[in-house]
């Protein structure tokens, strides 16, 4: 059953945003559509439930921004709205979508961009709310995950075939009767050159030999994600190894990359033993996501997790400072895939696809096929075989790694490079193509070719949130519409008249975002009822590095007060979020100084972290290290609270 107060919050809440719609573009809507306008979407929020703000109001705005891509028509068959009149378009926001659309749904050759900035931030924010979910939308994510495991297994006899035909001097066309032989270029719609697939493997696997070519994957400092991992151990446990497959200590020696010295090696020798060396499966967890089902994730075990986490960003390091690679495959920087969105709303030129099911595409045996081979025995080596499902059925991956591997990622994003950069007809082309994840931009003269080129190998094109047409371009989330960011403000927290953490540190973010983008009326409406359940809130102006709001009601009058003679400054008792830790003694010295050489020294370079086998001066030491040891930094996080500190 819903809560009635978060129901009669977010009644306030999309009353306010209409009212900001109205207060920032009145010429189009008038008082009179606000007020009508808000007695449709109260009086449907009450009969509806939160579905109306989760379903109804996402499924239109789906459909909105599908339009403006190109991909459809905007009408309201099947939105649940009636019709304007006169109009296909539907009534609830009518007055926006004729500044937008023409009257049969298409998209007018100069649309508002406000209207559509205005609309996407009705229709959009609240699609995410993390609500419950029923058990049959686990078993449609479990069973998507198996389907695509299905998908791969007739992928392999192809890419065997073309193993085989890269690695002779010929050249025939490459036949598969779903996609055919050869990959097509396209030039304002005319098909003008076509490519042999094996030439595009060929040059793919040429273009990643070339970016590691100096790269020595054995040179990495393994480390441990935040993640829960399959051999379930707490934090700290992770560094006490109980097991270690032999196929990694094949290639990243057990004394070298999992003890933190030789002294190390040394008094805890008689333990070798009982360290074992079988092969352990992962496992696969379901974690809360949206209202529209879980997230799937594999959880590595925890050897695999610590080589993989040291292998992954050493790749990372490596590709964004390559020449080739450099700024083009990004793994830490959305900005620039974020300003080639914005650009291209404007001029048309660059296009943004999105790949459905992308970490869950990507073939082992494609990975084989375009890496090279002295890198490929690394990442094999540290990539799980099977994981094991909620039901107890162990799969067998045919994929390379699922979510939840620290490789997936690094490696998705060179797979689709490399293929899109070997079938780019020309340099400037290429220099045109950038890639962070799944997310792609690329020139619009080329994106049917890019589609093409990625669906040849087994990757899937979700092309209802590809935007190759129209003003509206979507990536790393920028949603940019002729020049125009549109992004809107998304809730993921549902609202609670308790004083949690997560409440306080997620609505006060929401508040802040709706003041900087003028929305003065939801800023009031969402401040108004953190004072009630927090009571006062810090302002920014008050410069205190807790959570705050733009501007408060409250000021420095508001909270206790005193005066700090070591700082020389005054100090107030405000409300932070504070992690609950404690800390596992029974974790040994070795393990606890093992744990600080793999996460205090990150920002080091590689191997030199490690004090392996190196004769290192006390000076070179104190430059890496830039923090001293602590065995009280080393606890479990196990959850957060609110507490009041002196700032």
């Amino acid at each position: 059953m819903e809560d009635n107060k978060s129901l009669d919050y977010f009644k306030e809440v999309i009353a306010a945003m209409l009212r900001d719609a109205h207060a920032s573009h009145g010429v189009v809507f008038n008082t009179k559509a606000l007020r009508l306008t808000t007695l449709k979407a109260v009086s449907r929020l009450g009969r509806e439930g939160l579905g109306f703000l989760t379903k109804t109001l996402s499924r239109l705005g789906k459909s909105f921004d599908q339009a403006l891509a190109g991909g459809n028509r905007f009408i309201c068959t099947g939105s649940g709205f009636s019709a304007l009149p006169g109009t296909e378009l539907p009534r609830f926001l009518g007055e926006f979508y004729v500044t937008i659309f023409a009257k049969d749904g298409t998209v007018l050759s100069d649309p508002d961009a406000k209207s559509v900035q205005i609309v996407r931030q009705l229709l959009i924010p609240f699609g995410k709310l993390k609500l419950p979910y029923e058990d049959s939308q686990e078993q449609e994510v479990i069973q998507a995950f198996k389907k695509a495991e299905d998908d791969l297994q007739g992928l392999s006899s192809y890419l065997k075939v073309l193993e085989d035909t890269c690695g002779t001097t010929t050249n025939p066309i490459i036949g598969r009767k779903w996609h055919g032989a050869q990959i097509d270029f396209y030039r304002d719609g005319q098909n003008v050159l076509f490519r042999p697939i094996a030439d595009v493997v060929r040059d793919a696997r040429k273009a990643l030999q070339k970016v590691f070519l100096t790269f020595n994957p054995s040179d990495i400092v393994p480390h441990h994600g935040p993640g829960a991992v399959a051999t379930k151990q707490s934090h700290s446990g992770k560094f006490r190894w109980v097991n270690v497959c032999s196929r990694i200590t094949d290639f990243y020696p057990y004394d070298e990359y999992f003890c933190s010295s030789q002294g190390h090696v040394c008094d805890t020798f008689r333990d070798f033993n009982r360290v074992g060396n079988r092969d352990l499966p992962a496992r696969v967890i379901l974690v809360p996501k949206d209202s529209r089902g879980p997230r799937l994730i594999s959880c590595e075990p925890v050897d695999f997790q610590w080589v993989q986490g040291g292998l992954g960003s050493a790749i990372v390091r490596h590709v964004e400072s390559h020449g080739l690679t450099k700024g083009h495959v990004n793994f830490t920087d959305q900005e620039v895939n974020r300003n080639k969105a914005l650009k291209g709303s404007i001029t048309g030129d660059d296009v943004t696809l999105d790949l459905k099911e992308a970490s869950d595409r990507v073939h082992l045996d494609l990975v084989r096929l375009l890496f090279p081979s002295g890198l490929y025995g690394y990442l094999e080596s540290c990539r799980s075989l099977s994981t094991v499902l909620p039901s107890g059925e162990e799969l067998r991956l045919r994929k390379f790694a699922p979510m939840g591997s620290a490789l997936c990622f690094p490696i998705l994003a060179l797979t689709i490079w490399s293929l899109l950069y070997a079938a780019a007809p020309d340099a400037n082309t290429r220099k045109s193509i950038f890639v962070y994840g799944d997310d792609v931009i690329v020139p619009k003269e080329f994106s049917l070719c890019a589609m093409a080129t990625l669906e040849a190998f087994g990757l899937m094109i979700n092309r209802s949130k590809s935007c190759c047409s129209g003003f509206f371009r979507e990536s790393c989330g920028m949603d940019a519409f002729k020049g125009v960011d549109v992004t809107p403000v998304r809730f993921r927290t549902v609202w609670q008249e308790l004083p949690r953490p997560d409440t306080y540190t997620s609505y006060l973010a929401y508040a802040n975002a709706f003041y900087d983008k003028g929305w003065a009326h939801t800023y009031e409406v969402i401040r108004e009822r953190l004072h009630a359940v927090f009571g006062a809130i810090p302002g920014d102006d008050m410069s205190l590095d807790v959570p705050s709001l733009r501007v408060s009601a409250s000021d420095g009058t508001n909270f206790p007060r005193r005066f700090n003679k070591n700082l020389q400054r005054f100090e107030y008792r405000v409300r932070m979020v504070s992690s609950v830790s404690h800390l596992e003694d029974s974790v040994c010295g070795w393990q606890k100084l093992l744990r600080f050489f793999s996460e205090a020294t990150v920002s080091a370079p590689p191997r030199s972290r490690f004090l392996l086998n190196k004769k290192i001066r006390r000076k070179e030491v104190d430059s890496m290290f830039t923090e001293p040891f602590s065995v009280s930094s080393y606890t479990d996080r196990r959850s957060s609270m609110l507490v009041r500190r002196w700032r």
